[in-house]
């Protein structure tokens, strides 16, 4: 253990350092850590949301708007942060600079919220989207009756139904184990991996729109201007709409924090960190921006809204054997999201373990492989066991939740920093200072309040229709403050060491 990392600093006017010998290699090209940020955005969300955004605003041009928005205000929480990964270019990504921004209490707080809810619920939801499109190919047993009705009631909170889809949840059990212990490995296999299923999804998502546009059986120019039959919202039902239509696209867009998680393993990370973030988050929203268009291309927006994989009715409409296409480009896809994020988010546990605020076995490098084994094995454990507390958009809705909370906090550090450090070096500056993160900040504020108030509105409809539902945004806000006293515990036993 590195002595010089008992105590966080805390301290808001020092230069960053960089932490020697923690035993982790920068081995990561420009390359590879675009593609990172490519696999860890798109996942799942772009195949499985849009048919539920689609319902919530009915009109085809609200959900490209809707995409656009969410791309924009993501690139913009981008760049801010890209600043911040400049300054501060050190394994562990957010954790490190909420500490360098807030103090160590802030800093734990993001930390355990990326272990319990941000980081390992979002591979667990792609993992359940891999094994629910596995089931087009296999048949996967279920419990039936009692056991798969049996649910826990958490006050104020909710209903959580862990037996419910058991096949479906042990399959992607079994995906998140096998990850894990690729990762556990080596970094530069982990990267390879990403390279590759990246490089699948891409070209697969690609072909998909081309199909679209190009083949005899697509679509009509008129479906992209023909609103919805039964779908029309006024007034505040339209703004809560669009805010909910927006919980789909952000976690469509949600992952590309995880590439500064790693940065003291990419190579000349103040260049290369702020240039994967931008590229990356452009090649994304183009991407979701084409795939949009042809879903409202090829299928009417009241279609789009029916349709539970959109991407599999369009494939289908356009050729036969498209729907088992698309299933295993899915797949690929969410291996390649469930890879990023088990790759990247164990820095963070590794970073909290070396300032003696987590198990400090946590915070030691494999003396073979040279990776955080430990951390590895920990997050995989406890994804594992956050697979049977939902269902996908359990999990997704309160992840983003509890991810947005922290986006804004990260974006108003830009304007801490510029204060506190005003000479420090910047390799890069987030352009368009200060409106850029400012019109960040205020829109997470808007999105927070608006999630709030659909969460409160869904769980009381549920429960009159006698349906078991919980509260995500309150589910997220317990699992993160469940941490607190482990951190003050941590505290005592790190001054007592001293």
């Amino acid at each position: 253990m590195d002595t010089a990392s008992t105590e966080p600093s805390g301290s808001k006017h020092e230069r960053w350092v960089p932490p020697a010998g923690d035993g982790l290699v920068p081995s990561l090209s420009l390359f590879t850590t675009t593609m990172i940020v490519v696999g860890g955005v798109i996942g799942s969300g772009i195949f499985r949301k849009p048919g539920v955004m689609a319902s919530e605003v009915g009109s085809p041009e609200l959900l490209l708007l809707v995409w656009l928005v969410a791309g924009v205000l993501t690139l913009f929480g981008a760049l801010t942060n890209a600043e911040i990964a400049a300054l501060i270019p050190e394994t562990g990504g957010q954790y490190v600079y909420f500490e360098r921004i807030y103090g160590p209490f802030v800093a734990y707080l993001y930390g355990w919220a990326s272990f319990v809810v941000i980081q390992t619920a979002s591979v667990t939801a792609v993992a359940y989207v891999f094994a629910e499109y596995a089931t087009e190919f296999v048949t996967l047993p279920e419990f039936s009756g009692p056991i798969a009705a049996f649910t826990i009631h958490l006050p104020f909170i909710g209903d959580i139904t862990p037996f419910k889809e058991i096949g479906i949840k042990g399959l992607a059990a079994l995906l998140i184990i096998v990850l894990t212990a690729i990762n556990c490995v080596g970094v530069k296999l982990g990267g390879a991996v990403q390279n590759i299923f990246t490089a699948a999804k891409v070209t697969a998502m690609v072909l998909l729109v081309l199909g679209a546009f190009l083949l005899p059986t697509g679509g009509k120019l008129g479906n992209l201007i023909a609103n919805s039959h039964s779908v029309h919202r006024e007034g505040l039902a339209l703004w809560a709409s669009f805010a909910a239509a927006l919980q789909g696209a952000f976690w469509a867009y949600d992952g590309w924090s995880k590439v500064t998680y790693i940065a003291g393993e990419v190579k000349d990370p103040q260049r290369n960190i702020p240039r994967s973030l931008l590229l990356g988050m452009a090649i994304v929203t183009v991407l979701y921006l084409l795939m949009n268009v042809a879903y409202v291309f090829v299928l009417p927006i009241d279609e789009v809204a029916g349709s539970k994989l959109v991407a599999a009715d369009v494939a289908e409409r356009c050729f036969h054997g498209g729907g088992r296409w698309i299933a295993v480009a899915v797949m690929m896809s969410t291996l390649g999201a469930a890879n990023a994020t088990i790759l990247a988010s164990p820095r963070v546990y590794f970073s909290m373990a070396r300032r003696n605020v987590f198990p400090a076995s946590l915070g030691v490098a494999h003396p073979r492989f040279r990776t955080p084994t430990a951390s590895l094995i920990a997050q995989g454990v406890w994804g594992v066991l956050l697979l049977f507390s939902g269902t996908f958009d359990t999990l997704t809705d309160t992840l983003v939740f509890v991810s947005w909370i922290f986006y804004a906090a990260s974006a108003w550090g830009v304007f801490v920093l510029r204060r506190t450090q005003p000479d420090s070096p910047r390799p890069y500056r987030v352009p368009g200072y200060p409106v850029v993160p400012a019109l960040f900040i205020m829109f997470a504020a808007l999105y927070l309040a608006f999630t709030i108030y659909n969460d409160v509105a869904g769980y009381r409809a549920a429960v009159a229709a006698g349906k078991p539902a919980i509260i995500n945004s309150a589910f997220g806000a317990f699992l993160v403050l469940m941490g607190t006293p482990l951190y003050f515990f941590y505290r005592r036993k790190a001054r007592r060491a001293s």
